[in-house]
């Protein structure tokens, strides 16, 4: 990737989006939403589609690609709002058995929250202490460890937490704005779609600009793996996956507050991300550092 996917990233994206709309599409979603386990037959047809052996060498095994494509993958999850520790697996994939393909559900303590802590059959990290906490997603259970301890970081070059949870906001970012110019489309007041009228414009045009500066700046981070651009990356990604969920609910106008809409539920867990891996806190604080 050179800033943008070249063929293969695109075939790979495209791939991966195929099968989420396949095993995971609305029915799916809502049957997660209503229960509260992790689908262990979804968990390994992703583990089968190499998504958690992306980069793991091949002569372990796995495919052998970098961070580039792993930003693409996690982009398409969130934008599917795929359930499960997905991060965590994905990092463990090269030191857990049954991590890369998805046999091993693996989860981490890294800062304060770790999520579906009672369905990982690996847990990295101190989890002693540990207690459920009601959380804001439904599709994300959590847990609060006291002290904010945190898991060993994985090897040089490896993807960090947050830039893949950058990209998994980045993708739900995306799915929101597209869930908003749709609607303003189909649906008409006074005779026309409210997407002609100009304050439904002016949020679908901010939905577009927030998505698409979060874009240039995972896509950079993934590219260099500058510390300080991951955190400006995440900053981002989190602001336009908060902000385009809260927007998308205006141009939905009172149908967007109900719970048939799927848009809260972006905003829930764009809620619970952007409080895992580095926060905006955090974040503003290493990128006012490095300057």
């Amino acid at each position: 990737m050179d800033l943008q996917p070249d063929d293969d990233q695109r075939a790979l994206r495209d791939g991966f989006r195929a099968l989420l709309t396949g095993r995971f599409g609305r029915d799916a979603l809502r049957a997660a939403v209503a229960g509260p386990r992790l689908d262990r037959r979804l968990w390994r047809a992703v583990g089968d589609a190499g998504f958690f052996a992306l980069c793991v060498p091949e002569a372990r095994g796995g495919l052998g690609l970098g961070a580039a494509e792993a930003v693409l993958v996690f982009e398409e999850a969130g934008r599917a709002l795929l359930p499960g520790p997905l991060v965590a697996t994905f990092l463990a994939a090269g030191a857990v058995e049954g991590a890369a393909t998805g046999d091993v559900v693996v989860t981490a303590v890294d800062g304060t929250l770790v999520p579906w802590l009672d369905e990982a059959d690996v847990v990295r990290g101190d989890a002693d202490g540990a207690r459920p906490l009601r959380s804001v997603d439904p599709l994300t259970p959590l847990h609060r460890v006291p002290g904010g301890r945190a898991v060993p970081s994985g090897p040089a070059g490896e993807p960090s937490v947050s830039l893949l949870l950058a990209a998994e906001q980045l993708g739900s970012a995306c799915r929101t704005r597209d869930l908003a110019v749709q609607y303003a489309r189909e649906r008409e007041q006074f005779g026309q779609p409210i997407g002609a009228f100009q304050a439904v414009k002016h949020l679908c045009a901010e939905l577009l600009v927030r998505t698409e500066v979060a874009r240039a700046a995972v896509y950079a981070a993934a590219v260099t793996g500058d510390p300080g651009e991951v955190a400006g990356a995440k900053l981002l990604a989190d602001d336009a996956a908060v902000r385009n969920a809260r927007d998308c609910l205006q141009v939905h106008g009172g149908m967007g507050f109900t719970w048939e809409s799927d848009v809260h539920l972006h905003l829930k867990r764009a809620w619970v991300r952007a409080g895992l891996g580095t926060t905006a806190a955090r974040a503003e604080e290493e990128l006012a550092a490095a300057l």
